[in-house]
């Protein structure tokens, strides 16, 4: 029988604040779950499985997460870990996660960093040390919720760049307009705050904001939360359920992670979007869908159709209105705009740093592999490491995603050069450019897929698929 994930109680039923823990090993569940039970009210999980169930039945999940990297079925690897920590974060993208790990290996801490943990704890590690990190950043938590209170102190879509200006253009352009928008983009570079001021924008602002995420649903379970089921419609159906698409009637639904929905309710969505008509799990009768659909994905849907893992009409349905976040290696000027936002948003909780004109250089070409959600939480950490300190550029690089390096963009000189070239054609020479990353980074990597696709910024399957292009073996 699958183990159920242990709740000591429902966090929203308690006044304490919450935290889940998430550890294959029940002595470290037991006896830290106890000893935290002062402070907190716990949230026990075994598995990433575990923890998608908790997403999937729980209405409101803890805002503090301590996760161990190595987690079932492999607990000497780190993937498991390195995947949760993507998925808590769309579930909840202010959700702060310290990484408990025995993975002494600094490109894996550094890595569950750039992913979007906020810190970590190595094992082993004093209860009381666990303790107080926590509650640092339970603080961090309770101030950014107080700031949020006042009048335009929300999350916003920040930036002066190009890049920014002309996202914010496509956002007013759209929002009126009552067709899907298919929201495209890297993890942490502001996908749903683009829903969100789409929504805002939009004529059904004054309805309902539904987010959702389709990966952190079961794929037994995403129908019914969806459309809903009726009393009795499948084995633990106790009472009838409205679903998302009824919740955010007269509002926007967004539906995140698109790519990882199952092919068969592909087909089911496809049709809510030709005549708006769907059914809720053990009814006859169509229901009528009330709704602005919008999707979002890191993933590369155009590659997933031709790979036959995503419906071609449904994404040409999708993608008739486009937007496009761009990361943040693409926003000139902006990674250092953001470090002086970030430090004035928390200043109350997290003391004041200065970069050296090394480490201020280093910043600037910086990849940041995780997008704002990573420039945001390095922010934080480093002013907790140097409180009111000169960081220096070997600091800065120390607490940096190994592997990503420094940004090298051609010069105007070499681009002179290379388009002065007889027989010079442009996607030739990116197609070469590509391909020598590619190979780099697999390199890098020991011949590791994943890791390699982690290098790139990509995910497994566009790295997999771009190989095949280019005839990388």
């Amino acid at each position: 029988m699958e183990a159920k994930p242990e709740m000591s109680a429902r966090p929203h039923v308690l006044s304490k604040p919450a935290v889940l823990l998430v550890d294959d090993d029940p002595a470290i569940r037991d006896s830290l779950g106890f000893y935290l039970g002062r402070r907190f009210t716990v949230v026990s999980a075994s598995s990433r499985q575990e923890v998608q169930t908790l997403l999937a039945n729980t209405g409101r999940m803890p805002r503090l997460a301590l996760v161990d990297l190595g987690l079932p079925p492999d607990t000497h690897s780190p993937e498991e870990g390195f995947a949760l920590i993507p998925e808590l974060l769309a579930h909840d993208s202010e959700m702060r996660i310290l990484v408990l790990t025995g993975q002494e290996e600094a490109e894996h801490v550094n890595h569950a960093l750039a992913l979007g943990a906020a810190d970590f704890i190595s094992k082993p590690s004093a209860p009381e040390h666990i303790l107080a990190r926590l509650e640092h950043q339970q603080l961090m938590l309770e101030t950014q919720t107080q700031d949020q209170l006042q009048p335009g102190q929300g999350e916003m879509l920040l930036g002066e760049s190009p890049a920014m200006d002309a996202l914010r253009a496509q956002i007013r352009q759209f929002a009126s307009a009552p067709f899907p928008v298919l929201i495209t983009g890297e993890s942490g570079c502001g996908k749903e705050l683009v829903a969100r001021e789409i929504h805002r924008m939009s004529e059904g602002s004054r309805g309902p904001y539904v987010a959702v995420n389709c990966a952190a649903l079961p794929g037994d379970l995403i129908e019914a939360q969806l459309f809903g089921h009726a009393r009795g419609a499948f084995t633990g159906a106790h009472e009838e359920r409205v679903g998302f698409f009824a919740e955010a009637s007269g509002g926007t639904l967004l539906l995140d992670e698109m790519g990882e929905l199952p092919p068969g309710l592909q087909a089911k969505l496809l049709r809510v979007l030709e005549n708006g008509e769907y059914y809720r799990v053990g009814e006859t009768r169509p229901r009528h869908a009330k709704v602005r659909l919008l999707a979002a994905t890191n993933r590369d849907l155009r590659a997933l159709v031709d790979e036959g893992r995503f419906r071609a009409d449904l994404y040409h349905r999708l993608s008739v209105l486009r937007i496009h976040c761009p990361p943040l290696r693409d926003r000139a000027g902006d990674a250092t705009r953001l470090l002086r936002h970030f430090q004035q948003a928390y200043a109350r909780t997290v003391p004041r740093f200065i970069l050296s004109k090394e480490a201020q250089r280093l910043w600037e070409t910086y990849n940041f592999p995780g997008n704002v959600r990573e420039l945001k939480n390095l922010v934080i950490r480093l002013g907790t490491k140097y409180p009111n300190q000169t960081v220096s550029e070997e600091a800065l690089r120390a607490e940096m995603d190994p592997g990503t390096g420094q940004l090298v963009a051609p010069t105007a000189t070499d681009a002179q050069h290379h388009l002065r070239q007889i027989g010079f054609e442009l996607d030739g020479y990116l197609h070469e450019v590509e391909r020598e990353h590619i190979l780099c980074a697999l390199d890098l990597a020991g011949g590791n897929l994943s890791k390699a696709a982690r290098y790139l910024g990509l995910n497994r399957t566009t790295l997999y698929s771009r190989m095949q292009r280019l005839g990388v073996r």
